[in-house]
């Protein structure tokens, strides 16, 4: 029956939820909209390298599996997943890719129409069991100084009522939207265990401006890193968009393919541009893959040109400013002798 009941499930048609209205209720009461869930992405088409997939989609089957284990282990039934790296790596296609593979519904919350941290919580709540609910630019999406700012304003301030603003401010009080804070409690605090079998899904490209709160187990649970375009995912869009699978240029294409630094989106649009003549799309490929890697490798010697230079010049002004104060010590002790004279 449970097992007649999935398979009945992922037929059904998914939806994808917003919270556009900035935190209104439609007439039945909720604060989401929704639109049905069309996107082909799957983990078959995914431009990212076999084995790094086969890693997340055993990650995920356990987690739709793992009912008893999460109630054995007392752990709420709930798992994060923070996606990283440069734009057009394929952020937005995994977490379709991952929605289609498990038949999940998909959150997409907008956390600049959140007006406070009580309103972020009614939003949970109103979101189903077997959901994603997706984060998207989460260091563009909330202050990630309110937190640390509001605690050092309420050990600086002093008498009891401005301890309840500085509260009030870390609540996201009128106006002030939701905070870090809110998102962290939203992500693992009490009020996340209300329904299962959800996923949160977080992506960035700065990686680097994330609080360490925000990125530790039990928040973010798996880390996953969107890079550029490797061999391996080079040949799944091959396949995708010229429906082949080997290329007379493999050997050239392997070369400088990881030093171009070129996104899957950038190639995929190379390839649709010219799906018709495979051989052209093949050929213009190889030549920008080698135009950009060697403005790479040329951008990079520069760099480390510049770089040695100004070492230089500090060395050299060091060793100036050496000189010139044992030259100064010098004359001052000859000055002396002569006054002693």
């Amino acid at each position: 029956m449970e097992r007649a009941a999935e398979i009945r499930r992922k037929n059904q048609d998914r939806l994808l939820y917003t919270n556009s209205r900035g935190g209104s209720l439609d007439a039945r009461g909720h604060p989401w909209e929704s639109v049905p869930f069309k996107h082909p992405s799957t983990f078959d088409t995914l431009a990212m390298d076999p084995a790094k997939k086969l890693e997340i989609m055993r990650d995920l089957r356990d987690f739709a599996e793992g009912q008893e284990f999460y109630q054995r282990t007392g752990r709420a039934w709930k798992r994060g997943y923070l996606l990283y790296g440069p734009p057009g790596t394929g952020k937005s296609s995994m977490i379709a890719a991952m929605a289609n593979f498990l038949g999940y519904d998909i959150y997409d919350l907008e956390l600049t129409e959140v007006h406070n941290n009580s309103e972020l919580r009614k939003l949970l709540m109103k979101t189903s069991s077997k959901s994603i609910i997706v984060i998207e630019d989460i260091d563009c999406s909330i202050n990630l100084g309110n937190r640390k700012k509001s605690c050092s304003s309420a050990g600086n301030r002093g008498g009891s009522s401005n301890f309840y603003e500085a509260a009030a401010e870390m609540r996201g009080g009128a106006g002030g939207g939701s905070d870090e804070g809110g998102l962290l409690n939203f992500t693992d605090g009490l009020w996340s265990c209300c329904g299962s079998e959800r996923i949160f899904v977080f992506t960035t490209n700065h990686v680097e401006k994330l609080d360490p709160a925000l990125l530790r187990s039990g928040r973010m649970d798996m880390h996953i890193f969107m890079s550029y375009c490797s061999f391996p995912a080079l040949k799944i869009l091959l396949k995708n968009y010229l429906g082949v699978e080997e290329v007379d240029a493999k050997n050239e294409i392997e070369a400088v393919i990881d030093k171009a630094e070129m996104t899957p989106a950038d190639v995929s649009e190379l390839l649709i541009k010219n799906r018709r003549d495979k051989d052209k799309a093949v050929a213009e490929l190889l030549e920008i893959l080698k135009e950009r890697a060697a403005a790479r490798c040329g951008g990079r010697r520069y760099e480390a040109v510049e770089e040695e230079q100004e070492k230089r010049a500090v060395e050299e002004s060091k060793e100036g400013a050496e000189e010139g104060s044992e030259f100064s010590s010098e004359k001052s002790e000859e000055e002396d002798d002569e006054k002693i004279k």
